[in-house]
């Protein structure tokens, strides 16, 4: 049995989607049930529970193999993680996957980063086999652009010109499909992008020639951004956090690396950004 956490977020849920296409024994840990109505179409056991709560994660790691530690965005989520591992360590889970992100170290430059590495650390410690995925950012966070691109042609963004090996979310779940059926990832942390690196103006010049028409990449200061964010809802310590992220990695272009990962474990070739503006066009072109 494989337990998933973050089971109705879009990498929990796509995680799911091609394990169960796999025929593998899956169970989905959701907060809330009523949002789970797809992965019981799906033919997944849906367990309620919360990484707040200690004893409803030892309850849904009952008789699980390996488990996917995606933790909520929180500003506890190293406090979180400690509260799965403890569990697994008390129903003798085999393996945890953590999903992590790329640049996850204790002593990283970003809190995000920090975050994540504090809680690989405890992983390794726990006495739990592990792996760590890290992911660059995702292709699919660029369907937040489309309802300015639809109305002006334009998207707003603070990276300046940096670059950043975007990676789709379905080739992220195809190396967590082999992390977790097969043999031989214990011990191992993939650093998962995409097949190359774009700045922002670059995106904007493929998702223009695949939609057909003209689209623009403007540069926002960072202050800006995360004053929009904060009108938006985002809590200050998320705000703070993405905006750290565009200042201190996208800008710097430490988010352009590319790696082989997708290759080499998932065994596919990666989705290029235009393949995926073409597989996306409709939400792209508002219709």
């Amino acid at each position: 049995m494989i337990l998933i956490t973050g089971a109705t977020g879009t990498n929990g849920s796509e995680i799911i989607k091609q394990l169960v296409a796999q025929g593998a024994s899956v169970r989905a840990l959701v907060r809330n049930p009523a949002k789970a109505a797809t992965l019981d179409q799906l033919g997944v056991e849906v367990v309620q529970g919360d990484f707040n709560e200690l004893e409803s994660l030892v309850k849904a790691l009952d008789g699980v193999e390996k488990a996917l530690m995606l933790p909520p965005i929180a500003e506890n989520a190293v406090e979180l993680q400690r509260n799965f591992i403890e569990a697994a360590k008390k129903t003798k889970t085999q393996h945890i996957v953590k999903f992590s992100g790329m640049g996850a170290s204790p002593d990283a430059p970003i809190a995000l980063g920090r975050s994540h590495g504090i809680a690989e650390k405890l992983l390794e410690e726990s006495g739990i086999a592990y792996t760590h995925l890290r992911p660059t950012a995702f292709m699919q966070n660029t369907l937040g652009l489309a309802p300015t691109i639809i109305s002006e042609g334009v998207f707003y963004q603070p990276a300046g010109d940096g670059k950043i090996s975007h990676v789709d979310v379905r080739d992220i779940a195809a190396v967590a499909v082999k992390v977790l059926t097969e043999d031989g990832h214990t011990g191992k942390a993939y650093d998962i992008t995409g097949p190359e690196a774009l700045s922002f103006d670059e995106v904007a010049a493929k998702i223009a020639a695949v939609i057909g028409k003209p689209v623009k990449y403007v540069n926002i200061p960072v202050e800006n951004f995360k004053q929009a964010l904060l009108n938006w809802g985002q809590p200050e310590w998320s705000a703070n956090a993405i905006a750290e992220l565009y200042e201190q990695v996208y800008q710097k272009g430490w988010a352009s690396s590319v790696t082989d990962t997708i290759a080499t474990v998932a065994k596919k070739p990666p989705t290029t950004f235009a393949q995926f503006v073409q597989d996306y066009r409709q939400v792209f072109l508002g219709s």
